[in-house]
């Protein structure tokens, strides 16, 4: 039997930055897609997509965002990891049981990922970056270990990018709190955003390496009003919403 989200949730929010009880968790949990299922943003992501990428994908958990790009077509190689040994072996064991190919699932570290540099064509995190932001104090001018670690997890990325790579993050966090990290100096990517959802507002930011301009220098001018959260009642009982008041 599925475990529920009673079964799972924490009893505080700081709990996700736990490693122990990540372990906990896919220990038991089967599967849980943060920020929706591929089906509510597959009009921003395929565009991106083509046979030949090489994906990665950071802080898979268990969701299944691996399988459907296979069956997009993406077939240069498809690479999830995730901190979780617990969630790394069974996501291994469900693809096995599948006879899924094409999907390589690695337990690594998104602060130090264990790739060469310019490895990927595509790198996509769901909901994995906000995990850094829970307990990170005003959102406006987050504690020096958050800003530290969101850091340290972009310097990653960056460098594990092919020259024109492009990064997809999904995420609550909005562009007056994202900008000053997407927008750092050592960054040579551009900076778009789309957003999705019908209750929630989640934000779809597309980064591609090497394209940073004067037009994303900008992009602090350009912002519009963030738009308003006006929530549907099974949203306001999925664990989003939870994770969405602690950020």
């Amino acid at each position: 039997m599925a475990a529920s989200a009673d079964d799972v949730a924490p009893s505080t929010a700081s709990a996700y930055l736990d490693p122990s009880y990540w372990d906990a968790r896919f220990g038991k949990e089967e599967h849980y897609e943060w920020f929706k299922d591929f089906s509510h943003f597959r009009h921003l992501l395929a565009p991106l997509l083509s046979p030949s990428l090489s994906v990665l994908e950071v802080g898979c958990g268990n969701s299944r965002l691996g399988e459907e790009l296979l069956r997009e077509g993406v077939a240069g190689g498809i690479t999830c990891v995730d901190l979780s040994p617990v969630a790394v072996q069974r996501m291994r064991d469900r693809l096995a049981a599948q006879g899924t190919r094409g999907v390589d699932v690695v337990v690594a570290d998104m602060l130090d990922l264990p790739f060469e540099q310019e490895s990927f064509d595509l790198v996509i995190e769901k909901g994995t970056m906000d995990v850094l932001f829970v307990d990170s104090g005003d959102p406006w001018d987050p504690n020096p270990t958050t800003v530290d670690n969101v850091m340290k997890m972009l310097k990653c990325i960056h460098r594990v990018l092919k020259p024109e790579g492009v990064f997809v993050s999904i995420t609550f966090g909005q562009p007056h709190f994202r900008r000053r990290f997407f927008e750092a100096p050592e960054f040579t990517w551009s900076v778009e955003y789309s957003t999705f959802g019908d209750g929630f507002h989640y934000f779809f930011y597309t980064l591609k390496k090497g394209k940073r301009s004067l037009e994303s220098s900008s992009f602090q001018n350009t912002l519009p009003t963030a738009p308003r959260i006006n929530m549907v009642h099974e949203e306001l009982e999925s664990e989003d919403f939870i994770f969405l008041i602690n950020l």
